[in-house]
């Protein structure tokens, strides 16, 4: 009788053993790198697209002239500051981060000192997602299961003139930083949660 028993209980945790694995325990589906870096650009898609901010040193003040993107109207008595208006071709291609269409050149007179400027290209794309490693597992407040993947979020310069193409292309300006991706599982499939 003792066996019986014990037979009919282990009988019975195999039956619920069983059909807790055939109704509820599904794996999360595989979250690829090629798989994030297609969440990651549908999200830069779907957001207004934005021109890129280029900075524009001494280098790029000439580099500018000679592209006839912005002249020379005023040299100042110290003959080391000067104003520059935006030419009908620099309208064409960029504007100034500040708006107006006059730059106003003022270095100081200190040696270490770097002036600059930033422009804004017309031509508005959206960020690119690159070099997108494989996601990790990670730990999100208020989230069950969580990944992360760390990407290169990269300027799109498509559009872009050549000579002003170049001047962004000079030392001192950002066209990609790393970024990390993070995705939540929700009601079976992986969505982006948040870059940072």
């Amino acid at each position: 009788m003792k066996n019986t028993g014990i037979l009919r209980g282990l009988a019975g945790v195999a039956l619920v053993g069983t059909g807790l694995l055939l109704s509820g325990c599904k794996s999360a589906p595989e979250l690829t790198a090629a798989n994030a870096q297609a969440l990651i650009q549908a999200d830069y898609d779907s957001k207004a697209p934005v021109g890129a901010l280029i900075k524009i040193d001494d280098r790029g003040l000439r580099q500018g002239l000679t592209a006839n993107y912005w002249k020379l109207t005023k040299v100042y008595p110290n003959k080391m500051w000067a104003d520059y208006t935006l030419t009908d071709d620099g309208k064409k291609v960029l504007t100034l981060q500040g708006g107006g269409d006059v730059i106003q050149w003022r270095p100081d007179q200190i040696a270490s000192a770097s002036p600059h400027f930033y422009v804004v290209t017309m031509a508005a794309k959206p960020f690119n997602a690159k070099d997108v490693q494989d996601p990790q597992d990670e730990v999100l407040p208020g989230v069950a299961t969580a990944k992360s993947a760390v990407f290169n979020e990269s300027v799109d310069l498509t559009g872009v003139p050549a000579a002003l193409s170049e001047i962004a292309h000079n030392p001192g300006n950002t066209l990609s930083s790393k970024k990390t991706a993070n995705f939540e599982l929700a009601n079976g499939a992986w969505k982006l949660h948040s870059i940072e």
